[in-house]
């Protein structure tokens, strides 16, 4: 059995992390898979969303802290840093993914777990979600992006709450501090999130793209430098295919059939 399943619905690419036994614990496999998936939807033109959710009932629990023990002695530095990038390397794929990318948190998302949630643009969760930077009560530092894309959802001084205690946070709570999206029963969260990527997914593909870029570049640079991006983007969204559809149906008072993807 795979530790991480794909399949296509639709125009969206959901992958599900598939170690239910172990909580969905991650392993080289399933990192590896999930890397090469997100890089092979990314130029698929029949892909226009991503999701990620988890099997059985938890998202992820983080590293398999019981494999890593295993075999004789303690790793070598070089082994540990060779760990180390395996996840860190799903953080810059996911930085360089340019679809709609969403969490659907069916569970507890904790340590790397709550790290590959961060990562995504959206995160739906299940009322049984819970989250935890669970990493300092290992003895740790968040080693896969913990630190940089939790205080731009929840801010600096509630990130460091966070992270220097480890505690859980129950669903509704991370709704009202801006770390989910949406909080919906557990039994209807797939169907919801599915509905919502669909939606996406049938949306025009450059303007998706544009948009993501645009919003992710303009958190690191001042506004004139965004606003110069913005007016250079246009000129391309204006020429396409799309663009003159979404003004034509306008014009029709019709629903907009998008053919770009």
């Amino acid at each position: 059995m795979a530790d991480l399943e794909l399949r296509i619905e639709d125009g969206v690419m959901v992958a599900t992390l598939n170690r239910p036994d172990k909580k969905n614990a991650t392993s080289e496999e399933m990192l590896g898979t999930l890397r090469e998936a997100l890089i092979n939807a990314n130029d698929d033109p029949s892909i226009g969303c991503f999701v990620i959710t988890g099997a059985g009932d938890a998202f992820c629990s983080g590293g398999d802290l019981r494999r890593r023990g295993e075999g004789q002695g303690d790793p070598t530095p070089l082994e540990r840093k060779n760990r180390l990038l395996a996840t860190q390397r799903v953080a810059l794929t996911v930085d360089a993914f340019e679809k709609p990318l969403i969490a659907a948190v069916n569970g507890p998302a904790v340590g790397a777990g709550m790290d590959l949630a961060l990562m995504c643009d959206l995160r739906f969760a299940a009322n049984s979600a819970r989250f935890s930077e669970g990493y300092i009560r290992v003895g740790l530092i968040p080693g896969n992006g913990g630190c940089w894309f939790l205080p731009r959802l929840v801010g600096t001084a509630r990130a460091l709450e966070l992270l220097w205690t480890g505690d859980y946070v129950g669903s509704e709570e991370a709704l009202r501090i801006g770390l989910v999206n949406r909080v919906v029963p557990d039994d209807s969260l797939m169907a919801e999130t599915l509905t919502f990527a669909k939606r996406l997914a049938e949306g025009p593909p450059v303007q998706l793209r544009d948009i993501k870029k645009l919003m992710y570049q303009s958190m690191r640079t001042d506004l004139r430098t965004s606003l110069e991006a913005v007016a250079s983007h246009m000129a391309v969204v204006q020429s396409t295919d799309d663009y003159r559809e979404a003004v034509q149906a306008f014009k029709d008072k019709r629903k907009p059939k998008f053919r770009g993807r």
